[in-house]
């Protein structure tokens, strides 16, 4: 199985945009000092590749034992360069990341340290069910990043299992059956490594990391005694160690269960990308990967984890997007168990949009405005308890988008952190749609995530620029 390709159209967007990009420096001496910083980066990334090729095999955190029929399920083409380009990736490349939370009856053979405890701790295993499910696409080629969240509880069919939750996958047949499974369900894209992480090792990988500065939305405090499980994290922003960051992603425990959890889990790694992808990480990937080599397994090898970090420490962060698979919870006494559910038709046009796959022109029409769900949400930091002043508040607003065309719009409680600058957020990865809002608008910044209200297909998380415009929607209301 290898990557999608992307369409010819966003090949041709991404060259006009660098070389929009390219006209507009016209200074010979920032380019020098450019092109000085990238061979700096260059050779340094080049260093530590080669420390790590000398100091480990080509591919020494793989754990698993795949067979040859598992391992035909991956892609066996090379994904970065040689020589002096080994660090380059060389074509699109798809990575399923999943996250592992074992406990030892997951196992069936646990370590026997663990027995006679009175509780059950994490172990350092693979064999359980994957916590989360990232699927990670680096494309080269339109240098963008794109991440899709798959909701553990995803109601699918597991090949000679039959309807499981997708969380199973790893249990019933490891790494290969977990991604022929993800690309069944996301209408067969090529996978092309996988990387296991177990939870021990998150904890470890951000404090190497130097811990990460993020807001978390509320205050949460949940014991669970069988499993040693204490959160007790404080509303507010703040610098997370690796145990508290920890916290905070396996909080679920709220109204929105897993699909909230997943929602934090985007916070975070927006957080970890603007703070730690630069390239000083590269230098430090060598202790990193020391830090957290018993916890990983993954069939990436060296050269290819230095490309991958390589690339991300050069992509420009408004070119990350984060998208969380489409569906619905799952009805009391629906099934005999709590599902996601996925919806066929959105998973086609998301992966048209973002993955490559091809898809018929319905797939790939803009929505008519009067069809998009717009869901507001007063992130200036005010009264945003009280529905009736986030209407006055925000009646320009919606009275702006009505005259465009906008009729399903609905105030949404936040839950993020208050806002400088407003984010129009593409929840179900419909970028154009975002974009035409903030035309619309005239202020904001648009985010392909999936960090706002799940009902809507765009959250206009109002900032602060709010009270600097909001003279201007007011007359043009009025008038």
């Amino acid at each position: 199985m290898t990557s999608q390709k992307t369409t010819a159209a966003q090949q041709k967007a991404a060259k006009a945009k660098y070389k929009g990009k390219s006209s507009r420096s016209s200074k010979s001496g920032r380019w020098l000092w450019f092109a000085v910083g990238m061979g700096g980066i260059a050779m340094v990334s080049g260093i530590a590749g080669a420390l790590l090729a000398v100091s480990w095999e080509s591919t020494p955190l793989q754990q698993a034992q795949l067979s040859p029929q598992e391992e035909a399920v991956f892609g066996s083409d090379s994904i970065s360069g040689n020589g002096l380009q080994f660090s380059q990736l060389t074509r699109p490349v798809n990575i399923l990341v999943m996250g592992m939370s074992i406990l030892p009856p997951d196992v069936q053979n646990p370590p026997e340290e663990t027995k006679d405890l009175g509780y059950l701790p994490q172990i350092n295993s693979f064999d359980g069910l994957a916590d989360v499910m990232l699927l990670i696409k680096f494309d080269p080629e339109t240098q963008k990043i794109v991440m899709l969240s798959v909701p553990r509880d995803t109601r699918t069919r597991i090949e000679g299992y039959g309807i499981k939750k997708i969380n199973a996958a790893n249990v019933d047949g490891g790494p290969a059956l977990t991604a022929k499974t993800v690309s069944n369900l996301l209408g067969g894209v090529g996978i092309d490594r996988y990387v296991r992480i177990n939870v021990l090792g998150v904890s470890k990988l951000i404090e190497a990391l130097g811990g990460v500065n993020v807001y978390v939305p509320k205050d949460m405090k949940y014991q669970d005694d069988s499993q040693h499980l204490y959160i007790n994290l404080k509303a507010g922003q703040q610098h997370l160690s690796g145990e508290q960051t920890l916290q905070l992603l396996r909080y679920r425990h709220d109204e929105l269960g897993d699909i909230g959890r997943i929602q934090r889990q985007q916070m975070v790694l927006r957080a970890l990308i603007e703070q730690t992808l630069n390239p000083t990480t590269l230098t430090r990937v060598p202790d990193i990967l020391n830090v957290v080599k018993e916890n990983i397994d993954t069939n990436l090898s060296v050269e290819e984890l230095v490309a991958l970090v390589g690339f991300g420490s050069r992509t420009n962060r408004s070119n990350m997007q984060m998208l969380m698979l489409p569906g619905r919870f799952s009805e009391t006494g629906e099934f005999d168990a709590s599902y996601w559910i996925p919806y066929k038709k959105n998973i086609a046009k998301l992966m048209s949009q973002h993955f490559g796959l091809e898809g018929t022109s319905q797939e790939q029409e803009m929505i008519e405005p009067s069809r998009l769900r717009i869901a507001i949400q007063d992130s200036t930091g005010g009264n945003t308890n009280s529905d009736r002043y986030n209407r006055s508040q925000l009646r320009p607003l919606i009275q702006t988008l009505e005259k465009a065309g906008y009729s399903n719009i609905f105030i949404s409680k936040p839950w993020g952190q208050p806002l400088d600058v407003t984010h129009i957020v593409a929840q179900q990865g419909d970028g154009d749609s975002a974009e035409s809002l903030r035309s619309i608008l005239g202020f904001g910044e648009v985010r392909v995530e999936s960090t706002g209200n799940i009902g809507s297909d765009i959250t206009i998380q109002v900032g602060k620029d709010w009270f600097q415009n909001q003279a201007i929607f007011s007359d043009s209301t009025s008038q």
